[in-house]
């Protein structure tokens, strides 16, 4: 069984939708699925550095009584899940290209996962700002990897092309928003789907691959 997690690091859905998966497989135990960690990118347009979050949080919704509205619902939606979402520490919206080379350099040594966590809690508990090289790098020393080397490819250009392909891939699969989840590379899903529906997915996927 493989399940690929298609994600945007600056998602709250996504760290939801991640909890709730591993909910799930936590109540197939032996299971044991590959799940790959795919880049999507929700805001490819931004500059390099990112820009204000008040003013792409203004920019996106609007007056800030509905951005209190929506983000006191998804807060209380991570609580659920055992997420303790600490919105008001973000200062800034980054690009996540670099933050998604994180996970793939990290992927070689075993440790996509415990990547894509930390960049969640970087951001959404932590306020980091996950944009910076620096940043990552430090993330990365935590992971036990070698940071001197995680900088330095991130300075460089190596990987970049590779995100923006693996982004135009899952807009060709028709997801145009995340978290999705593809089972076996043919059953896609998308959203941060309760528990219930995600095991319905994995059922379906794996009665099909019996055939």
């Amino acid at each position: 069984m493989q399940i690929d997690f298609i994600f945007d690091a600056v998602c709250p859905w996504c760290y939801i939708g991640k909890r709730r998966l591993e909910q799930m497989l936590a109540k197939r135990d032996g299971l044991g699925p590959t799940i790959n960690w795919r880049p999507f990118l929700l805001n490819p347009e931004l500059p390099a550095a990112g820009i204000d979050r008040n003013a792409y949080l203004t920019g996106k919704f609007g007056s800030e009584s509905r951005i209190g509205r929506i983000y006191g619902a998804i807060a209380d939606v991570g609580l659920s899940v055992e997420i303790g979402f600490n919105f008001e520490t973000i200062r800034h919206t980054p690009n996540t290209i670099d933050a998604h080379r994180l996970v793939r350099l990290a992927a070689q040594e075993g440790k996509a996962e415990a990547a894509v966590e930390a960049l969640f809690e970087g951001y959404f508990v932590e306020g980091l700002n996950i944009g910076e090289i620096d940043v990552l790098a430090t993330i990365a020393t935590r992971l036990g990897l070698d940071g001197s080397a995680v900088t330095g490819h991130l300075e460089s250009d190596e990987g970049i092309a590779e995100i923006y392909d693996a982004n135009a891939h899952a807009h060709r699969l028709g997801i145009n928003g995340v978290p999705s989840y593809v089972f076996n590379e043919n059953m896609v899903i998308s959203g941060a789907q309760e528990e219930n529906v995600l095991a319905r997915m994995l059922d379906a996927a794996m009665a099909e691959g019996e055939f």
